[in-house]
């Protein structure tokens, strides 16, 4: 018997078959947007995924700025940062991001449910967002991804 035929075959970086994918955030909730945003980055999408490879798409996610929140969380919602300075921790509303760095929020959301470790930090590359429909990214052809499609 060939043992070889049993082989499980692990994809690499280089092997992977990366694609380009435009999302359209238009009144879609943050939450549930980056999460299947991050399945994609992660490539848990494909039947070759590799849990300690890069082999997951690249995604270009526009009109950033449109997204909405269930409930009271554009009031309610706080997102905090540190300075570095003893008193220096900083808070910011959504309300207010939205109005100064909309792309930052989903950023955000998609980074928190990425993995914590230099994986993380390589994939997290793979994301583009912007707050308006104009992107740079022609040249690598992306592709239209229907989120509602993916569960």
């Amino acid at each position: 018997m060939d043992t070889l035929s049993y082989k499980t075959v692990s994809v690499n970086k280089e092997k992977a078959e990366k694609k380009w994918f435009i999302v359209d955030a238009t009144d879609k909730h943050v939450g549930r947007l980056a999460s299947t945003v991050a399945k994609v980055i992660r490539g848990k999408h494909k039947p070759s995924y590799t849990p300690h490879a890069d082999c997951g798409d690249n995604i270009i996610i526009i009109n950033a700025e449109k997204v909405s929140f269930s409930g009271n969380k554009i009031a309610a919602k706080t997102y905090t940062r540190y300075t570095g300075y003893p008193g220096g921790q900083r808070f910011t509303t959504v309300d207010e991001l939205l109005k100064s760095h909309p792309e930052r929020i989903l950023e955000k959301a998609v980074r928190g449910m990425l993995p914590k470790n230099a994986l993380g930090r390589a994939l997290y590359r793979n994301l583009r967002v912007y707050a308006g429909t104009t992107h740079n990214h022609d040249a690598q052809n992306p592709e239209i991804l229907n989120i509602d499609s993916l569960k």
